[in-house]
């Protein structure tokens, strides 16, 4: 019995080595908290904003001036037929207070 189980804690501990060289992890024998995930989580920021190509509707004033152009427009449209934002201090608070 004691051989056996001697063979089988080489064997998981060298499955849990190769494990964690093969995906990255780091080894934890003892148990005890480690910094490592948070100092991990700093490289997210990058990496992920590597996956998206750069937007360049930010840096247009031609695009942004389009769209603030459009936005007015619609809202336009909302107010000719009522639907608009109420004018300061007409709003649904003002109006619960006022009954």
């Amino acid at each position: 019995g004691g051989l056996r189980t001697f063979f089988a804690t080489i064997v998981t501990t060298g499955l849990t080595e190769a494990r964690a060289k093969i995906f990255g992890h780091v080894l934890n024998l003892t148990g005890q908290r480690s910094p490592h995930k948070i100092l991990r989580k700093k490289l997210i920021d990058d990496k992920v904003a590597g996956w998206y190509p750069y937007d360049i509707k930010k840096d247009d004033p031609l695009v942004m001036a389009r769209q603030e152009q459009e936005r007015l427009s619609k809202l336009e449209i909302l107010k000719r037929r009522g639907k608009g934002p109420p004018k300061k201090g007409q709003g649904r608070r003002a109006a619960k207070r006022s009954k």
